[in-house]
């Protein structure tokens, strides 16, 4: 059985009201539009929703419910990602340092890099894990078959989010050449890094 029609819509508008809400992911897209462009940062998205769509799968096979029920794992998977958003936030700060002339290193541009980067930054948080267990449910009906309705709502979570992050690269990058000025590339690095930092630490001390 597939999800009933009548509940797509809120849904769907519940998807795209939580897609839209700056994050990590939406600072770490701006970071990778100014090292390698919008192509580089589509491979960024593409990580993420994989680990979007990881979580979902998550659910469906009840591992999410593990996770939030067990404290001790909540709390390592949050904390391994605070930590792997700090990284990332001191790599933007340390970028900010290079010479404007410098080209940043071929490893900050390679494709796999930034999709692992979107990938291990999305599976790492559990707010996703969160997202589907308590909002998810909301819209499967439990007479019918639970695993093709929730991956059918994971697959529309995920398509919402690709197409507002590819939105949202293309406008960052529109604005590139502004942003790509030395003296404000450099501000937005900082910037940039610093709420990576400030995420993951929120994400350290913040409460289920």
């Amino acid at each position: 059985m597939t999800v009933q029609l009548h509940l797509l819509l809120p849904f769907l508008v519940g998807s795209v009201l939580v897609t839209v809400i700056p994050g990590a992911d939406m600072a770490l897209i701006t970071r990778q539009v100014l090292v390698g462009g919008p192509g580089l940062a589509q491979k960024t998205i593409f990580g993420n929703l994989t680990g979007v769509l990881v979580h979902g799968i998550a659910l469906a096979a009840g591992l999410s419910a593990l996770l939030v029920a067990s404290a001790t794992a909540y709390t390592a998977v949050k904390l391994a990602g605070a930590a792997y958003l700090v990284y990332l936030g001191v790599q933007a700060l340390l970028a900010s340092r290079r010479p404007h002339a410098e080209a940043p290193p071929a490893a900050l541009a390679a494709p796999r890099r930034a999709y692992l980067q979107g990938l291990i930054s999305t599976v790492l948080n559990p707010k996703p894990a969160l997202f589907f267990l308590t909002f998810v449910p909301q819209f499967v009906d439990r007479d019918g078959a639970v695993l093709p309705q929730t991956l059918t709502l994971a697959g529309i979570h995920v398509a919402v989010g690709l197409i507002w992050l590819s939105i949202y690269a293309r406008l960052v990058d529109r604005a590139r050449g502004v942003l790509a000025a030395p003296r404000v590339k450099a501000w937005l690095e900082r910037t940039t890094g610093v709420v990576l930092i400030a995420l993951g630490l929120r994400v350290a001390v913040e409460r289920r």
